[in-house]
């Protein structure tokens, strides 16, 4: 029997699909996690052999000894994951502790966690990448500006997500952001690059141990995590119906070129809304960075729901047999609208549901650990066309006051934006 053990099984809440499919298909699943046992969710316990509660998961001396503990009770760990962004370089670095070889190891870890050593794998796969500039003086940055022009994004080399992403427009906003880093992070290093007027196309796959992927999809988001985190903005994205040919090339080109074996990947791309000379045409894909894990919150469920299937099983699948003979059915737009708080809806909560009983998939309260990205309410329905799910975005999101309208206004216009061919 095959010992896997899952970090922070717990979070998100849906994970622990991720568990259940994993024990249906015999494998030893052991948790660990700072929960305690007995706040659990009654499927998660379920769905483990055993769970060990740390104190804490920042911890690494816990965490090793609950490792430990489960290799000395259970015998040779087979398998380590969370598949969450977060937890990605500790993964590794229990890995490399336990001679666990089925994951990446501490020394995978540059190439897919800087965003500036990305992009030498993208361009090995032929892939275009914005270019970029090491943060370091005034000077130095303004050097790279008076070669790209403004605006620039700013953020983290090593970050999660688009937290402490920075957009800047002026050399004033550039003096301002340079002031905030050396008092609130001197030893952090920030990447700086030119700003890609696009929107965002993901490849989601579930990828085999020999680097072949066994499914695709992906995901656009025609408002930028980057703006909805920054401005307080409602949230939007959704599962496309069919994956373009040329978001699937690019996805199975970076998969070669970053060496990704036996794991459940989400990958971004740029594709361009105007022609920017450094990189392309309108249309054209421009690499993004590579996330090592499943796209957050609930975008599995979404996926199930666009291809009527369940990745959970798929990747439990991958994990114990290699592959898997898992039906995949027809498919849908699947659309993700995430409301803020504190805004004049048009339309009530009451009223969005009777008018879209038939299509709505889940309706929830957003953890507060994910709301900054998405919203505080939740909406996932399905659609056959993409005329239906524009309509049910522009109910969910009308807004009632002058301000929020130029919102919805910008939002009307990155909604009719065609979609490539796909097959």
């Amino acid at each position: 029997m095959q010992n896997f053990i899952f970090i922070s099984p717990n979070f998100p809440t849906n994970y622990w699909q991720f568990c259940r499919e994993l024990k249906n298909n015999g494998l030893n699943v052991l948790g660990i996690g700072d929960q305690p046992y007995e706040e659990l969710k009654p499927e998660l316990k379920s769905s483990l052999n055993e769970y060990y509660k740390v104190n804490s998961l920042e911890n690494y001396d816990e965490v090793y000894r609950a490792v430990a503990f489960f290799a000395f009770k259970y015998g040779r760990i087979d398998w380590l994951e969370s598949n969450n962004e977060y937890w990605l370089e500790r993964d590794a670095a229990l890995r490399t502790d336990f001679h666990i070889t089925s994951g990446f190891q501490t020394s995978d870890m540059p190439r897919i966690k800087y965003k500036s050593k990305m992009k030498e794998y993208y361009q090995k796969a032929g892939i275009a990448t914005a270019r970029y500039h090491m943060v370091d003086d005034l000077a130095g940055c303004k050097a790279f500006v008076a070669q790209v022009g403004y605006p620039v994004v700013v953020k983290p080399d090593n970050g999660v997500g688009a937290s402490d992403t920075h957009r800047l427009s002026s050399d004033k906003e550039l003096e301002a952001f340079l002031a905030y880093k050396e008092k609130e992070h001197p030893d952090v290093a920030y990447i700086m690059e030119e700003f890609v007027r696009a929107e965002v196309n993901s490849y989601d796959a579930i990828i085999d141990a020999h680097g072949n992927p066994i499914f695709e999809a992906g995901n656009v988001s025609p408002v930028s995590i980057m703006d909805i985190v920054n401005n307080d903005d409602n949230s939007i994205y959704y599962i496309i119906k069919d994956l373009p040919e040329d978001t699937r090339a690019a996805g199975r080109a970076a998969v070669k070129s970053f060496g990704v074996k036996s794991r459940f990947v989400h990958f971004e791309f740029f594709r361009m809304t105007e022609d920017q000379s450094s990189m392309g045409k309108k249309g054209q894909i421009v690499a993004l960075e590579v996330n090592m894990r499943p796209c957050g919150g609930f975008t599995p469920d979404m996926i199930d729901f666009a291809r009527s299937t369940n990745v959970y099983k798929i990747w439990a699948d991958m994990i114990a047999f290699g592959g898997t003979d898992m039906p995949v059915g027809e498919h849908y737009y699947c659309a993700f609208a995430g409301r803020r708080d504190g805004k004049s809806f048009v339309y009530s909560h009451e009223q969005l549901m009777q008018k879209y009983q038939d299509n709505m998939r889940m309706v929830d309260r957003i953890p507060e650990a994910l709301s900054g990205a998405m919203g505080n309410q939740m909406y996932v329905a399905t659609f056959s066309t993409r005329d239906e799910m524009e309509k049910f975005y522009s109910d969910v999101l009308a807004v009632t006051d002058a301000t929020n309208a130029k919102v919805q206004a910008e939002l009307t216009k990155v909604l009719a934006l065609g979609e490539p061919e796909a097959v």
